[in-house]
């Protein structure tokens, strides 16, 4: 149960007992060390704000995206629901806070971000329903000019699902209803362009919407 009171569990957490944190981050360090670039998803946030900006790592899971940032100068906080991940991340670097959080809490946060990113697939990974109040509390923490940047897959063939449980315009929608206007869409997180949805695969970044 969450601070907000309501029992649920993601869809990352049906399913999912003991340390799978541990098997998780081996399985990343073996892409790593065949030569894998694990660091897309930072390199791309890194292009969008400046060293030293403030960064929410959403759904940060055993901290790859966090720590890669810390590294490269950036003041991040992680925070993950999961036990198991979150305790990996926390071995592994001291240079990012770190939180256990329900996402759906994470307005209780006390400090805004120029930067919130949510990478893994944690928005389709959320508890069915949840995802309304995700999008808005992100928002919610957002610096005036903050991005938000989500990448998630599309289809079975990204997801560790059966089906996608939302698509792109129902996504869309949830940013428009917190507030937030596309500014920008990509195919990976190397930035490829983004065709449409056939593609499998998409990496938002959202913005405050432009007050007329």
């Amino acid at each position: 149960m969450s601070a907000s009171g309501h029992p649920r569990q993601s869809r990352w957490a049906a399913g999912k007992a003991g340390d799978h944190g541990e098997a998780y981050a081996a399985r990343f360090a073996a892409l790593a060390a065949a030569g894998q670039d694990m660091h897309g998803e930072a390199t791309l946030c890194a292009t969008l704000v400046p060293p030293g900006s403030r960064i929410l790592d959403a759904g940060c899971g055993t901290g790859r995206v966090a720590i890669r940032l810390a590294e490269l100068g950036y003041d991040c906080i992680g925070v993950d629901s999961d036990v198991s991940m979150l305790s990996v991340a926390q071995r592994a670097s001291t240079d990012v806070e770190w939180r256990h959080l329900d996402l759906v809490d994470v307005g209780t946060l006390d400090s805004d971000f120029d930067l919130v990113v949510a990478a893994g697939n944690v928005i389709p990974l959320l508890a069915e329903g949840t995802e309304a109040a995700v999008v808005t509390g992100l928002s919610g923490r957002l610096a005036p000019d903050g991005l938000m940047v989500a990448g998630f897959g599309l289809d079975a063939a990204h997801l560790p699902l059966d089906e996608a449980p939302f698509g792109l315009d129902e996504y869309d929608a949830w940013c428009t209803a917190a507030g937030l206007e596309l500014r920008e869409r990509f195919a990976t997180w190397s930035a490829e362009p983004f065709v449409d949805e056939g593609g499998g695969y998409a990496v938002s970044i959202h913005q405050p919407a432009t007050r007329s």
